[in-house]
């Protein structure tokens, strides 16, 4: 799973940016979430705020980082910060709600429930504010 939650200056607006895939998101697979992400924003200029998984910081991600400066800048948290990534938020969130208490017989009904999750947070705007807040990331 990978996933940007966006919010305007003012905190009117949020969006969920989520995409799944059936294995690990590697440096690859996150530059290609990042084309995407690109594509959703429409040319807008965004501050990505980063941990700091190896495949954020390998040489590949890196030289495209670098290339995608002109609308992407990142900030990075501290080395073992969860408490201040806003996406933690969401992923708590689901696992309090849609997955709480799941015992799924195969893997899909759990990936279905995870997506259902992700849709009822993308459809509220409060609640992906609620998670900038927790983080002490407020306007």
């Amino acid at each position: 799973m990978a996933a940007a939650l966006g919010f305007r200056w003012d905190g009117q607006k949020t969006r969920l940016f989520a995409r799944t895939k059936k294995d690990s998101f590697n440096t690859a697979s996150l530059i290609a979430f990042l084309k995407q992400l690109k594509r959703s924003v429409r040319g807008h200029k965004i501050i990505l705020i980063w941990d700091h998984l190896p495949a954020h910081r390998s040489r590949a991600m890196s030289h495209c980082l670098w290339d995608q400066r002109a609308w992407l800048q990142i900030e990075w948290l501290p080395g073992y910060a969860p408490d201040l990534n806003p996406t933690e938020g969401v992923w708590n969130n689901i696992k309090s709600r849609e997955m709480a208490n799941l015992c799924p017989e195969l893997m899909t009904e759990a990936t279905h429930a995870f997506r259902r999750g992700l849709r009822r947070v993308g459809h509220t705007r409060r609640l992906p504010l609620s998670f900038l807040q927790h983080a002490g990331l407020s306007f």
